[in-house]
């Protein structure tokens, strides 16, 4: 049965796609590089803020960037409608909450900005853990982070399941040996994670309560 729930947050229970746009191509129109499209930013994004520079930038201007990028993230947002709930995200939330699963996050964002977001969207409490990569012996797609939230919850692999939108959240999990559905509701296209054959599939997050309460009973 599954006792914890763990969701990757970008692209899986939330949408802070804009504010990850302006802070990329401020950053970038400061650095004499051009502007670039909120779709491309966003297939970009999942490896953490420094790699999502990179790519941009390159190595060699990563570090000035992420001086200009960080400080007006954190800006951008507190802007309000910056960061809103994916459909059916807030639902399963509650509906998880309230039947007594334990709740965590395992994202590649920055701590101090993934607190900024549930601060925002008014779900810190729900959480019983929040593991962030700057925080984590590896980030995604290394399986360490989702090892350290089942280690400090007290709950064994086969009773945990993960929820993530991308190709990495795919990978991190099988490797960790724990059940994961991919939605296909982030960067990741939904081809793409199909081939990976992950062991469940949804296109909205209103489907994951059928599939735990499934689960659940049998």
């Amino acid at each position: 049965m599954i006792k914890l729930v763990i969701f990757d947050l970008d692209g899986t229970l939330v949408n802070a796609y804009p504010a990850v746009s302006q802070s990329v191509n401020y950053t970038l129109n400061l650095l004499g590089f051009p502007s670039r499209s909120h779709a491309k930013i966003k297939r970009c994004v999942g490896g953490g803020d420094r790699k999502l520079m990179v790519q941009f930038v390159g190595e060699k201007l990563a570090d000035q960037a992420m001086e200009i990028y960080r400080p007006h993230h954190v800006k951008a947002l507190a802007k309000k409608g910056s960061v809103k709930f994916l459909p059916g995200a807030w639902g399963i939330l509650k509906f998880l909450k309230n039947n007594g699963y334990k709740l965590a996050i395992a994202s590649n964002r920055p701590t101090k900005f993934t607190r900024i977001i549930l601060k925002v969207l008014g779900i810190s409490d729900f959480f019983d853990m929040v593991l962030c990569a700057d925080r984590a012996p590896k980030p995604k797609p290394y399986p360490d982070m989702l090892w350290v939230i089942a280690k400090r919850l007290k709950v064994k692999t086969q009773d945990i399941l993960y929820v993530g939108d991308m190709t990495i959240d795919v990978h991190c999990a099988q490797r960790a040996g724990i059940r994961v559905v991919a939605v296909n509701t982030g960067s990741s296209s939904k081809k793409e994670l199909k081939e990976l054959k992950p062991w469940g599939f949804i296109d909205k997050m209103v489907q994951l309560k059928s599939i735990i309460t499934k689960i659940t009973k049998e």
